[in-house]
């Protein structure tokens, strides 16, 4: 027998949110800089993995690794709410994370060369 989780009170505020923000974002324009907002956070996170790494003396591979990892997470994740009609609009903040967080492991990249 499955039973179903438990819908608490912090899941409850959690999804309010985020389907109060998706009416907020009706509009294109709000969309787009909310967008654009998520995709310089990412490239935030992608470009300081990178300095983190260094300024500890971590090897690269476990900081390629930690990436790796986090951004099969995020892909696996678009798979589960693309079906969903309702959840577009977290589907595009999630690719809009992922395509920041690839911009900043590019640049990061580049300045190795």
């Amino acid at each position: 027998m499955v039973f179903k989780p438990q819908r608490t009170n912090f899941q409850l505020k959690i999804v309010e949110n985020i389907q109060t923000l998706s009416i907020w974002a009706s509009n294109p324009w709000r969309r787009y800089s909310i967008a654009l907002i998520i995709i310089l956070i990412g490239y935030f996170f992608g470009s300081s993995l990178g300095m983190v790494s260094a300024v500890l003396e971590l090897m690269d591979p476990v900081a390629a690794l930690v990436s790796v990892v986090f951004i099969e997470i995020l892909i696996a994740l678009r798979r589960n709410f693309r079906l969903e009609k309702k959840k577009k609009f977290l589907l595009l903040l999630l690719d809009s994370f992922r395509l920041g967080l690839f911009y900043g492991f590019f640049t990061e990249s580049l300045k190795l060369l």
